[in-house]
């Protein structure tokens, strides 16, 4: 969320930078609120100071004048509240500013590719993709899923569903004992404020799902365990020495997948609920640059153990999330569809998201400021399931278990 007395005294530059990404914002009707508020400010000010300085005299004359300004004051109270209305709408959909090494673009499109790992397999046989691998083992159940659920779900059954586990504690034990992340077990739903401080409220309320309950105020599912561990630290203050914070959790997580219409929807790509370790962390705002680069490379590593082909994008001002000043994209390979798709996806939002939190911390001079923050998927583990049966597939159907995964799987080779 952006500070209001930084819009007016840079407008021109919060322009650019809004059209940059790709938002229409009516800059001028908000400046236009915001002048008539600060004249309302400053009216009541004065009104106020005028009734303060009548109640010091105790003049019992002037009764009549002080119930009189305290009716003016009221009406003001009133009209500054109107007005708060209509600008708070504006202001809570203006998106992140960008940073400068951020390519400018509309869409995907102006993504840039910032490297290569690994080598894509060769197969002798024909590819078969997730879902027919899965099945033909009759591990993999989308018709039961769709009874039960609706579309977008899934079962996963036997040595499946113990392999999408052993992959979530995979990722789990790395980003605690190597990384030194702290694990963390939240809850799976979130008011509110909580989705608003994090950027998935109000713009993105039609991709949750939001759950109704008799005598309480809204409730959502989280569309990730980024909001959750991010609001951790929301409406408080940090003392620098307990920074940085570095959480991860493997959760559940909840989309509609509103704009999805029509898209993957065969397999296990793009579904309603799946599971998502997530990195989050709180820093100083002058580390989140160094950080972001932190997190990424945490996130490669277990690509690169797992020895899953993959490539970086860096996201244009078009492409990223609402509250993100830098997005980095980690790709997979999947040979079914011959291209990289998203398994991760890591972003600074330097001080936006906790400017909406009211997060804080304060420095060695007891000095106090808005809190950086960042998240990333360290990995999506429906994806890497579904990259390791599709690279990792053998001519007969099986498939191959990782290395690093066998250890969680009692040493098992093959599916």
């Amino acid at each position: 969320m952006h500070n209001l007395k930084t819009i007016r005294e840079n407008s021109d530059f919060f322009k650019k930078k809004i059209i940059d990404r790709n938002v229409k914002i009516n800059f001028e009707e908000l400046l236009k609120l915001d002048k008539k508020n600060r004249e309302i400010i400053q009216k009541k000010e004065k009104l106020e100071q005028e009734k303060k300085a009548i109640s010091k005299t105790k003049d019992k004359t002037q009764f009549e004048k002080s119930k009189k300004i305290s009716k003016e004051i009221e009406a003001l109270e009133k009209t500054q509240k109107e007005l708060k209305e209509k600008i708070n709408p504006i202001l809570n959909f203006i998106p992140n500013i960008a940073l400068d090494d951020v390519p400018v673009g509309k869409d995907e499109k102006s993504n840039k590719e910032l490297k290569i790992e690994g080598n894509t397999p060769k197969f002798a046989f024909k590819v078969k993709s997730h879902y027919e691998i899965g099945t033909r083992l009759n591990l993999m159940n989308f018709d039961i899923a769709t009874k039960t659920s609706g579309s977008r779900f899934v079962f996963l059954k036997g040595k499946l569903a113990e392999l999408e586990r052993a992959i979530s504690n995979f990722m789990l034990d790395i980003h605690t004992k190597e990384f030194g992340y702290q694990e963390i077990s939240p809850p799976l739903i979130a008011t509110e404020d909580t989705m608003f401080g994090t950027g998935q409220l109000p713009k993105f309320e039609n991709d949750q799902f939001q759950l109704k309950l008799e005598g309480e105020k809204k409730k959502y599912l989280i569309p990730t365990a980024e909001v959750i561990l991010t609001n951790m630290v929301k409406e408080s203050s940090i003392d620098i020495k307990n920074l940085p914070l570095r959480l991860v959790a493997s959760t559940a997580c909840f989309r509609k997948e509103a704009g999805s219409y029509g898209k993957d929807t065969k397999g296990m790509l793009r579904q309603h609920q799946f599971y998502k370790v997530e990195l989050v962390s709180i820093v100083e705002p002058t580390k989140c640059s160094e950080e972001l680069e932190r997190m990424i490379s945490c996130a490669e590593e277990i690509l690169k153990r797992l020895k899953l082909p993959y490539r970086s994008i860096l996201l244009s001002t078009g492409d990223m999330g609402f509250s993100a000043e830098k997005t980095v994209d980690l790709e997979v390979w999947i040979p079914s569809e011959n291209k990289y798709r998203e398994i991760s996806s890591c972003s600074s939002c330097g001080q936006f998201q906790s400017r909406r939190m009211k997060s804080k911390y304060k420095d060695e001079k007891n000095k106090s400021d808005f809190l950086g923050t960042l998240n990333g998927s360290g990995l999506a583990v429906g994806r890497t399931l579904i990259a390791i049966m599709e690279n990792y597939q053998n001519s007969d159907g099986s498939i191959t278990i990782p290395d690093p995964l066998r250890p969680y799987m009692n040493n098992l080779k093959k599916i």
